[in-house]
């Protein structure tokens, strides 16, 4: 996603008093299936966003990812319209201290050819988008689980302000805004608001995700003016964190690889792949090389050789494997847990199931079923050698 949280639909405020408050708004009202498709878009482009002018992901990936599993690529496209037709704006203090209000079409143009969607953001938003302290990607298991899109803009905008424990202090008709209702006289009244809004979201949120939010209203006199979430993790349902690297993000070893210049992914990745106590063992024998003037370049070559297949006689099944892995490096991450989620939907063994999700695609209990899988996605792959 996501991530402190993900982009796009909230005010994103900061935390500290003298911080200004920056915020990208979104017009209009996101369909569950946009704001889905919407994380989803930017979660694939996000590493190249400044460097690449277009993105590109195929539609099944794409559908997989937002829990769609329809072939009505007229749904698809209806959302992606929606995306180029909808309105972000932001309000916040540029590099250099100064105001500066933009608007810019969510999308800038997205098209579906040969079963892959190619999109493209307008410059100016994807230099919003990129900033860090903007950017924070959804959990894309958790992001399935809404039901409404309602209670997904919610958690968006409050799932970002979990580490303070707080939202803040928002004014109604910001509030209003963020949830895409703010066109809607019915809405102008907090106790519509409040009952068919803000207590389904609230109840949907607490029982879909890992936190638990609290709302809290302030008046003016009789009528109330703001509103503010207290929030909380779930425990029950802390563990969907660890999908897409929100755990990972948690450890100090992440930390760690993130100050010495490791991107987001890469470190996920290593951190994923071969765990904290190889990598941190990694991390301890480059810190003892004072004549390293690359940490992360000589990191990634002392890292590097626990992918490579050993250089002897294998087995015709290795070989497989070898394969599996080759094909599995090809994919864009996006592609990786797209292709993870449709294997493990296939899996109805319990053990086998939990042998996959130990050991991934070298999985000994699912060889059969992961050469049978990779086979279908990439026919004749085995039949050399």
């Amino acid at each position: 996603m996501i991530q402190e949280t993900k982009p796009l639909t909230g005010a994103l405020r900061r935390g500290t008093v003298k911080k200004n408050v920056a915020a990208i708004h979104v017009s209009g009202k996101l369909t569950l299936l946009q704001r889905k498709l919407s994380n989803v878009l930017l979660l694939n482009a996000y590493d190249t966003l400044m460097h690449h002018q277009t993105h590109r992901i195929d539609a099944r990936t794409l559908c997989t990812m937002i829990g769609y599993n329809s072939n009505d690529m007229e749904t698809l496209k209806a959302s992606l319209r929606g995306l180029v037709e909808t309105l972000a704006e932001w309000d916040m203090l540029d590099a250099e201290g100064q105001q500066e209000w933009g608007v810019s079409s969510l999308l800038a143009y997205a098209k579906l050819k040969g079963g892959v969607c190619e999109y493209a953001y307008s410059a100016a938003l994807a230099e919003k988008l990129h900033d860090p302290k903007v950017f924070a990607l959804i959990n894309l298991n958790i992001q399935k689980r809404f039901t409404s899109g309602h209670a997904l803009a919610l958690y968006e905008n409050c799932y970002r302000f979990v580490r303070t424990g707080s939202t803040g202090w928002w004014p109604l008709e910001l509030f209003r805004r963020l949830m895409g209702v703010n066109d809607s006289a019915y809405y102008e009244t907090f106790k519509h608001l409040n009952a068919k809004i803000i207590k389904p979201a609230v109840a949907e949120v607490n029982k879909t995700s890992n936190i638990i939010v609290t709302p809290e209203t302030r008046k003016m006199g009789r009528a109330v003016t703001d509103i503010r979430f207290r929030i909380s993790e779930n425990p029950q349902l802390a563990i969907l964190d660890l999908d897409d690297g929100a755990g990972v993000r948690n450890t100090p070893v992440y930390d760690r690889l993130r100050v010495l210049g490791v991107s987001d992914r890469l470190a996920r990745q290593w951190i994923s792949e071969h765990g904290t106590g190889f990598v941190e063992e990694k991390l301890a024998y480059v810190a003892t090389r004072e004549d390293v003037k690359n940490p992360v370049r000589y990191l990634q070559a002392a890292i590097k050789p626990a992918e490579k297949v050993p250089e002897k006689p294998i087995s015709a099944r290795a070989k497989k494997l070898a394969t599996v892995r080759d094909l599995v490096a090809a994919r864009s991450p996006t592609q990786r847990d797209a292709d993870k989620r449709i294997f493990l939907a296939r899996i109805t063994d319990g053990a086998a199931r939990q042998d996959f999700e130990m050991h991934g695609w070298m999985s000994a209990l699912n060889a059969e079923a992961i050469v049978a899988f990779w086979d279908d996605v990439a026919p004749g792959v085995f039949e050399a050698g």
